[in-house]
């Protein structure tokens, strides 16, 4: 889609009507063909679309009537955003936008009221950029203010000034993290990415222990969460689960105006949780974030639902109700909008498939043919990690059925070809050493049973970390094999025995 599409695809009805009408109120002219365009392009009707100039063949005069049709929707979608924004920041601001139109208008009294009441409401929400927006106003006119005292305002100022410069360097720190992140993920950028997190947290004098907001926290917390991703050990971001317990605790009063960053910050826990075996923690922190998503009106439900209801139904495949989990995802699957983020809804097709592949159910092939992308393309979209995981996962489905033996060998030698080179560049060697187990199990099936097979797969094992819950996925498949059982219920035991 472009800028166009996009920004009507997140208009509901009211929104179009609105739009409708702000375009009529707009136009000088009455030969203005953009609510007409609009309506077009609302509705798809491409063939309308290419003859709207058709009989002046004008194509200059379509492309500046897209223009200005684009420049309309922003400018609505702008006030349309900020009218319907009823938070405790969209209200400060706007008694802060107004208080400067009274004082202009000479209203002192009224226009430092409003400044009062936009630095009580900007306080709990640790809106530092704007208590400093309304500290420079309240000094700027201090002197038409008497009752002003001015020491107590300079010392307000310069401690929300020096919160707000500690808060732009964390923002900055999580911006240079997040890139660095998304080059390891989707292009394969190898780097030792601890080393990079501690030497951009010195150069810019921050430290990771130092929270000072929900939002701080949560970048906290998602470099964390993708760190311990990237070394499949979720052991190293315990420090951060009982400093973040702590904190919630501890802001309770603030947390209705930090809702979007409270949520993301309890699906963290959750999942930290999960990943380290702890299942029932997990579950309470999930109940908490549902809770949370239907405040304000469920403001922020659709953004996080799928998450939620993927790690609900991982909770409940590895804590002994595979069934219940197939059920969840399948139903949330059915119910997902064409609208809704696809790393959501690959996260949960992929997830749906491994449930099914270590239970040997043939409806995997099913979920797996859903997937009619290259590696490539995953790769780009979802990352490294993602796209090896998702490949071993498609060889084990092949390897496990009959008839697909063929195909699951051929899957594996296009396996080794893409990812051996980086595999060796991460020093990834357990995966690749995975790889070539399974290749020598389809290969001779019966070296299973040899009493070295079962040795090699426990020898992948890391005794001095909580193993994680997808490494074990994969490790039980094999040792299955072994001793002759499901994939699902040697993954299981293995859990217990860890």
């Amino acid at each position: 889609m472009n800028a166009i599409e996009d920004i009507i695809s997140l208009m509901n009805t009211d929104d179009s009507k609105a739009f409708t009408s702000y375009l009529r109120k707009k136009n000088r002219r009455g030969d203005t063909h953009n609510i007409r365009l609009f309506k077009l392009i609302e509705t798809d009707d491409i063939n309308a679309i290419k003859n709207l100039y058709k009989e002046k063949n004008n194509d200059d005069a379509y492309h500046a009537l897209r223009k200005r049709l684009q420049d309309s929707l922003v400018e609505f979608m702008a006030n349309r955003t900020f009218e319907k924004n009823t938070g405790e920041a969209n209200e400060a601001l706007r008694l802060l936008v107004v208080s400067r139109f009274f004082l202009e208008h000479h209203l002192t009294k009224t226009a430092f009221k409003c400044l009062s009441k936009a630095e009580a409401k900007a306080l709990p929400l640790e809106q530092f950029s704007l208590l400093n927006e309304i500290y420079h106003t309240r000094l700027q006119y201090a002197h038409l203010n008497p009752p002003e005292n001015l020491d107590e305002l300079i010392e307000k100022h310069n401690g929300n000034a020096k919160l707000m410069q500690q808060e732009a360097q964390l923002n900055i720190a999580y911006a240079l993290l997040r890139r660095e992140l998304g080059e390891i993920q989707l292009l394969g950028k190898v780097i030792d990415f601890r080393a990079f997190i501690e030497k951009t947290m010195d150069s810019l004098g921050v430290s990771l222990d130092e929270v000072l907001t929900y939002k701080s926290l949560y970048q906290i917390l998602f470099i964390a969460n993708e760190y311990a991703t990237m070394n499949h050990n979720f052991n190293l971001v315990e420090p951060f689960v009982k400093k973040s317990f702590g904190f919630i605790e501890g802001r309770k009063d603030r947390a209705e105006g930090q809702l979007y960053y409270h949520i993301y910050i309890l699906y963290f826990l959750a999942n930290i949780n999960f990943r380290n075996h702890r299942f029932a923690e997990s579950e309470e922190y999930l109940a908490q974030m549902l809770e949370q998503m239907q405040k304000q009106g469920s403001r922020y439900y659709d953004r996080f639902f799928l998450r939620h209801q993927l790690l609900l139904s991982l909770n409940k495949h590895f804590n002994g109700d595979p069934g219940g989990a197939i059920y969840l995802a399948e139903k949330t699957l059915k119910g997902a909008s064409p609208k809704a983020n696809p790393v959501d809804v690959n996260d949960l097709r992929v997830c749906l498939a491994m449930y099914c592949v270590q239970l040997s159910d043939r409806a995997s092939l099913t979920h797996m043919a859903q997937f009619t992308h290259t590696d490539a393309w995953y790769e780009k979209k979802l990352g490294m990690l993602w796209a090896i995981r998702k490949s071993l996962l498609e060889i084990l489905m092949y390897a496990q059925f009959d008839g697909y033996e063929e195909l699951a060998l051929a899957r594996i030698k296009s396996f080794k070809r893409r990812y051996k080179k980086y595999l060796a560049e991460v020093n990834e060697q357990r995966v690749w050493g995975y790889a070539l187990m399974v290749e020598r199990y389809l290969l001779k099936p019966e070296t299973a049973q040899h009493p070295d097979f079962k040795k090699n797969i426990l020898a992948l094992i890391n005794p001095d970390i909580k193993e994680d819950i997808f490494i074990i996925s994969f490790l039980g498949w094999l040792l299955a094999k072994a001793d002759k059982k499901s994939a699902y219920q040697a993954a299981i035991d293995l859990i217990n025995d860890l």
